[in-house]
């Protein structure tokens, strides 16, 4: 059920960090903390390395200033709540950490630097146990070109044309030494800000993605807000699972 920590009382923070990575269910889970109306619209506003595209992205013109490409991602991220929400890849990290201490020098850690830009801030940690699941995903949507679908079975997020899939074992393989550095990654720094997050699971989000909302929206100290129902669909399916199958037979994992 994941870490009882976040039980603890704190008081209601400005702005939350969902820390997470590819293809670990944080677009659905991002969509139920948007639908339910209390907990802003959390997105990726920072998600590459490069202040251009976090100017093209929250639609602001190419001259912005940095302070002001923050505003703009508060305002858009708080939507029409009390409370900013953002998704933060673990490859979107750096220079994301790099930007915020530039803007505040005298902040003498990360999470310093993040309240110092967004107030208080609460960490929520998404990630995928099953890490040889978690690369399958990845290699078949980079080949599928799909990443993601509505919850009525339309396409949601394509990157490119449609491809033939086919089973790819050096792609797994190099898939799964990237998301397992991906968690360690976040490991290593939570362990050096001495942050304790939220702990939440992919399998759990997924089996019960409104009690998962549930548990968050508690963690955040805020109102449960209106019932909602999952916007997007899972895309793995028997194509999945016999790749999952077969290479952790093919690797004794």
């Amino acid at each position: 059920m994941g870490d009882p920590s976040w039980k603890t009382p704190m008081p209601t923070p400005s702005a939350y960090i969902l820390c997470t990575s590819p293809r670990s269910g944080s677009t659905l889970l991002c969509a139920l903390l948007r639908d339910s109306g209390v907990a802003g619209h959390p997105k990726s506003y920072f998600h590459q390395p490069d202040l251009d595209k976090w100017r093209a992205g929250l639609g602001l013109a190419s001259d912005t200033s940095r302070p002001d490409i923050f505003a703009a991602a508060i305002a858009q991220g708080r939507g029409d709540t009390d409370i900013f929400g953002l998704r933060l890849q673990r490859h979107s990290a750096p220079f994301f950490f790099e930007q915020i201490r530039d803007a505040h020098p005298d902040a003498p850690t990360d999470k310093a630097a993040v309240e110092a830009q967004f107030g208080s801030t609460s960490f929520i940690y998404l990630h995928r146990m099953d890490k040889v699941a978690q690369a399958v995903s990845l290699v078949r949507a980079s080949q599928s070109g799909l990443w993601h679908r509505n919850a009525n079975g339309s396409e949601l997020e394509r990157s490119s044309p449609p491809q033939p899939l086919h089973y790819d074992h050096a792609a797994i393989a190099q898939e799964v030494e990237t998301v397992k550095g991906y968690d360690t990654g976040w490991e290593d720094w939570f362990a050096e800000q001495a942050i304790t997050p939220l702990r939440l699971d992919y399998d759990m989000l997924s089996a019960d993605p409104v009690a998962t909302l549930a548990q968050t929206v508690a963690y955040l100290d805020l109102p449960q807000g209106a019932p909602v129902q999952p916007a997007v669909s899972k895309l793995s399916d028997d194509v999945s699972a016999d790749w999952i199958a077969r290479f952790k037979s093919e690797t004794h994992t």
